[in-house]
Parts: C-alpha cells; sequence; structure tokens
C-alpha cells in the first residue's frame, strides 16, 4: 500500500488533466524524456498514465501499417484515448513520432489541454543513436517510407516547448517540460518556505 502525503492529496484533487504529446524523429529522445518525466512526476504524487508509440502499435493499432492514412488512423486513435484521460484529469504523455503537422493539430485541436513538446535533434545525431538499426535498414532500402529518410517530418511551428537533446542534457529536457506543465497551470508551483 502506498501512502500519500496531504499535500500530494491536496494536489491530486486539484489537477486538471492534460496531454503532453513528445514529437520528433526516432532517436531524438522522446521516450527518454517521457521516462525521466514520467518518474519525476510520481515522485511528486502525480497521477499518470503513458502512451508509448511502440507500445500502442502493438496493443491498440495493430494491423495498421505505415502509409500516411495509417499513420493518421493511428494518430488520431492515440489523440482519442488521451482526449478520455485528459477530461477525467489524468496527465498523460504521449510519444510517438507522429510525422505530419495536421494531424498532430487535429489531436491538440479535440483535446484541448494539450501540451506539445517537439523533442529535436538533427537527422544525424539520431541515426547515431539508432539502437534499433532502424536508419540503416531504410538506408538500405529494407524499410520504405521511413520517417526522415524517405517520409517527410514535419516540425511544429509552435511547440510549448522545443527540446534540443543534442545540446542539452536529460535534466535539462526534464526541467523545460516541468516548468511549462507549471507555468501553465497543470502541475502546482512549488512554494519556497
Amino acid at each position: 500500500m502506498t501512502t500519500i502525503t496531504l499535500e500530494q492529496f491536496k494536489i491530486n484533487m486539484e489537477k486538471r488533466g492534460v496531454t503532453v504529446w513528445f514529437t520528433g524523429l526516432s532517436g531524438a529522445g522522446k521516450t527518454t524524456i517521457t521516462r525521466a518525466l514520467e518518474q519525476k512526476l510520481r515522485d511528486a504524487g502525480y497521477s499518470l498514465e503513458i502512451l508509448d508509440g511502440d507500445i500502442v502499435r502493438t496493443n491498440l493499432t495493430k494491423g495498421l501499417g505505415f502509409s500516411k492514412e495509417d499513420r493518421d488512423t493511428n494518430i488520431r486513435r492515440i489523440g482519442f484515448v488521451c482526449q478520455l484521460l485528459t477530461r477525467n484529469g489524468v496527465i498523460v504523455l504521449v510519444s510517438a513520432i507522429s510525422p505530419y503537422r495536421e494531424i498532430r493539430d487535429e489531436v491538440r485541436g479535440k483535446i484541448g489541454d494539450f501540451v506539445e513538446v517537439f523533442v529535436n535533434a538533427p537527422l544525424n545525431v539520431c541515426e547515431d543513436r539508432d539502437v534499433k538499426g532502424l536508419y540503416k535498414k531504410a538506408r538500405a532500402g529494407e524499410i520504405k517510407a521511413f520517417t526522415g529518410i524517405d517520409d517527410p517530418y514535419e516540425p511544429p511551428l509552435n511547440p510549448e516547448v522545443e527540446c534540443r537533446t543534442d545540446l542539452e542534457t536529460l535534466e535539462e529536457s526534464v526541467n523545460k517540460v516541468w516548468q511549462k506543465l507549471e507555468e501553465m497551470g497543470y502541475l502546482a508551483k512549488a512554494v519556497a518556505v
């Protein structure tokens, strides 16, 4: 059984739901930042859900391919789940490439309480970090329509947060997102005593 303090209870009772949508190329650092932010939020007493693109494709959108239509359907389904959770006061962290600007904007409009985080790293850095070997396979023609290689990635025009994972530490990226969530009223601001 987990015990929470009265302060943590108050935070949970006053919280607003929000979807924090991490978008960027494969290997940019979306999942890494999401997991670190998850831990920081849980340590502060917040409850949340994570929707990771790879896990969602296995469980929620299995059978979809990587055509533009299938990718849009994938993002719409993730967005629908986020909308349900967010309106019920849950913090939702989404880590998904979501390469097309129009569908991200559509999902933002439906959810409302939405914070877009552009996890930005140059393509060569993402390729260097490629532990799954996906870029290598895409360059060899073994994977078709791979985002950043032979399918476009449309960066956000006005994200609430941009994390430059090639220039900043993981802690700096997490703190940028945390501060924006505080600033927007989704997290309680720490009060110095």
